[in-house]
């Protein structure tokens, strides 16, 4: 038996996956590290942990699973997107990353606009909101200009973490999409995008694609983490990509919502050839010459954790999403919107907050914890609603991340989605699409379609109940006003914060 190794790179943990040619995960570990938040709207993190976590997990993994390090084929990666980590000539991190979460570049994303408006939408097919890449190098250059000015590279989390790994100097083209800074439907970076902005092009790294062979592990890394030079690595993608890839959504008809630090409404798309008007994103895909877009809630799971934390941080994280049971639909007339962090679809607003509407002395914790949940697939009906004015529509939806692991979460999904929601047998998100990526280039299957008919398979699909469907369908109405109501008082109050 072979075997090959995804290693997904969160905002809050790394996880690794050992998983053999027929698909079964046989191993799994994961490191936690932190992250920071120095002032309101900031979100960092040092890209020295990520390794250290990786090598941590990766050392966990080999010895939990006794599988011989000659058996192990090929590793790739997923990685959280946008995430701007500035080199100098020698390779050495110049400051801690800026998060795809870090809301600070209001200013740079707004001058980015004004200098090349639709222009701009026309070549990297997304509007050049707060959380991508190029607004922080701009925030970067402008108020930290000394330090600007010794950068020779600048990566992506996952891109530093394999080049840590290997040596090699690139970044993954699914990933380089979310930096804003390409011309998606040619696959190259943008040389009028870097010339509107003043930025060198020998910033931006080499492009290679999510199979491409990158070669082996530096000897002193494969010795740290108990692996041989016989272990091919491979470019891997972005978190989005290798979740869609690990799902299954390798056709126009099929579609995921990912519940996870942010959650997402995503569909594979088989051309450039879409507008959403900026409305929704279109990234290269992982798979090879492919797209795939999606809309995206910035707190889904971390407004869940962040309620946890908050109120129950001894709790079981399990035991605390399970009493939402206790209480029912509407949680006894308590609204919760996430925009915790701000929002991007559809509300590209980086000053909007959250909200609980409808407070009453009679509710218990349980209610808060149901609005939680409701409010957080009412922001997914927000971006499903956008495909379906587009003339998109699903037969049906994968959940993967979180809310997969919740019977109770998923069939709140399908009664106010209105749609079936497949819950698969082993869900394991970006990491079995990492996984995927390097079987694939491995050799294992002629493309990702071929693996994914061999690596998944649903277990579970939870059908949309009318009764609930009707009742949520008039929650939703009441919903889509709050966002409209709340924006300038929110926006006021973050002076206060």
């Amino acid at each position: 038996m072979k075997y090959v190794i995804g290693v997904d790179l969160g905002t809050s943990a790394v996880k690794v996956l050992l998983v053999d040619e027929t698909g079964q995960v046989v191993a799994q570990a994961s490191a936690a590290y932190p992250l920071a938040q120095p002032q309101p709207g900031y979100s960092e993190q040092n890209p020295e942990d990520w390794v250290t976590g990786t090598t941590t997990a990766l050392r966990q993994l080999l010895a939990d699973s006794g599988v011989a390090p000659a058996a192990i084929s090929g590793l790739s990666y997923s990685g959280q997107m946008h995430g701007l980590v500035l080199l100098d000539q020698a390779g050495a991190v110049l400051r801690p990353a800026i998060l795809w979460n870090d809301t600070r570049t209001t200013k740079q994303s707004a001058e980015i606009t004004a200098k090349l408006g639709e222009r701009f939408i026309a070549i990297t097919r997304n509007r050049p909101l707060e959380g991508f890449t190029l607004p922080k190098l701009l925030w970067v250059k402008e108020n930290e200009p000394e330090l600007f000015a010794q950068a020779a590279h600048f990566l992506l989390p996952k891109d530093y973490v394999r080049y840590r790994m290997t040596g090699q100097l690139a970044m993954e083209l699914s990933d380089a999409a979310g930096t804003v800074m390409l011309d998606e439907a040619n696959q190259t970076w943008s040389q009028e995008v870097l010339d509107a902005f003043g930025l060198p092009a020998w910033l931006c790294p080499p492009l290679i694609t999510a199979t491409t062979n990158v070669g082996s592990l530096t000897p002193a890394y494969a010795e740290t983490v108990g692996l041989t030079g016989a272990t091919a690595v491979f470019g891997g993608g972005a978190d989005n990509a290798c979740g869609a890839i690990g799902a299954g959504i390798l056709r126009a008809d099929s579609a995921m919502v990912s519940i996870g630090t942010s959650g997402v409404v995503l569909t594979y798309e088989p051309t450039a050839n879409v507008d959403y008007h900026g409305q929704l994103h279109l990234f290269n895909h992982a798979v090879p010459n492919a797209y795939y877009s999606m809309g995206v809630t910035l707190a889904a799971g971390y407004s869940l954790s962040w309620l946890k934390q908050t109120f129950g941080p001894s709790d079981d994280f399990t035991a605390f999403v399970a009493s939402a049971a206790q209480s029912s639909i509407g949680a006894h007339g308590l609204l919760f919107t996430p925009y915790l962090v701000g929002e991007r679809t559809p509300y590209a607003d980086a000053k909007i907050r959250g909200s609980f509407i409808g407070v009453d002395s009679k509710q218990t914790r349980a209610d808060f914890v149901r609005a939680v949940l409701e409010g957080i697939v009412f922001s997914f009906r927000d971006i499903l609603a956008i495909y379906q004015a587009n003339g998109r529509d699903f037969k049906q939806l994968v959940s993967i991340g979180g809310g997969a692991k919740s019977p109770l979460w998923l069939q709140i999904q399908a009664d106010i989605l209105n749609k079936p929601i497949v819950r698969l047998a082993s869900e394991q998100g970006p990491g079995m699409g990492a996984a995927m990526l390097a079987a694939v280039g491995s050799g294992w299957f002629a493309d990702l379609q071929a693996c994914a008919d061999s690596f998944i398979a649903p277990q579970t699909v939870y059908q949309p109940q009318p009764a609930n469907v009707a009742r949520y369908a008039q929650l939703y109405q009441l919903y889509r006003q709050v966002y409209a109501a709340t924006q300038p008082i929110t926006a006021g109050l973050l002076d206060f914060q």
